[in-house]
């Protein structure tokens, strides 16, 4: 199968972790976007969702799903979302897509996070894709500093020619040269950083289930 149809797969089989009559947490990504279509079929069983950004909240209400501000909503039973890297302790690198900081806020409002990713993005240690890390603009130059200090690159994301501008205003590092062999540590100590959002580190917020796409169908791993 290819990977788009890896994504499909995995995105169907999220369904059985949405429960009828509960709003479902909703993450961003070309994996999401196909649980995003299948959750249309159970639109009519659920009151809505909460949305970790600006473009699935589009999709979400495209489809006739109604979307709630996560304040507006109390905790989550779960939230679905996908992963740039995942590893076997269900540590994930998030925010290729630009949405970490709001991923990380409605996982840490849900019971439970079900990650679903293609088996190209199961790794033995973090740190090969680019580390995303959402920062205060007038911080890059510093933050780009203190990552070389680790033996880190950090460039800032650039966009159509200017640096990305995510939903919440903010500029992207993506920091590569890192082989991070303690998440929790490593999540705490950046995070600590002045001028540091979020890094896209997820191990507070780690997945509880993954499904996994591969070539013999969907392996479901539980950590």
């Amino acid at each position: 199968m290819t990977q788009d149809e890896l994504k499909t797969l995995v995105g169907q089989a999220a369904l059985q972790y949405v429960t009828p009559g509960e709003i479902v947490g909703v993450g961003t990504g070309s994996t999401v976007n196909k649980f995003i279509e299948a959750l249309a079929s159970m639109k009519d069983q659920i009151p809505g969702a909460v949305s970790s950004s600006v473009a699935s909240t589009a999709r979400l209400q495209a489809l006739g799903i109604p979307v709630f501000e996560a304040n507006a909503v109390g905790e989550l039973s779960v939230y679905i979302d996908g992963a740039d890297e995942i590893d076997a302790q269900g540590f994930m690198v998030k925010g290729g897509g630009a949405a970490l900081t709001r991923e990380k806020i409605v996982a840490a409002q849900s019971r439970r996070f079900v990650c679903i990713a293609d088996e190209t993005k199961m790794v033995q240690a973090l740190g090969a894709f680019p580390v995303p890390v959402e920062v205060i603009p007038m911080a890059c130059a510093r933050l780009v500093r203190q990552f070389g200090a680790l033996g880190g690159k950090a460039q800032v994301r650039i966009k159509d020619g200017v640096p990305l501008v995510t939903d919440n205003g903010q500029h992207i590092l993506d920091v590569t040269g890192l082989h991070i062999t303690d998440p929790l540590g490593f999540e705490n100590m950046v995070n600590q950083w002045p001028g540091v959002v979020t890094v896209g580190i997820f191990a507070h917020q780690r997945a509880h289930v993954c499904l996994l796409g591969t070539a013999n169908g969907v392996k479901k791993l539980k950590f």
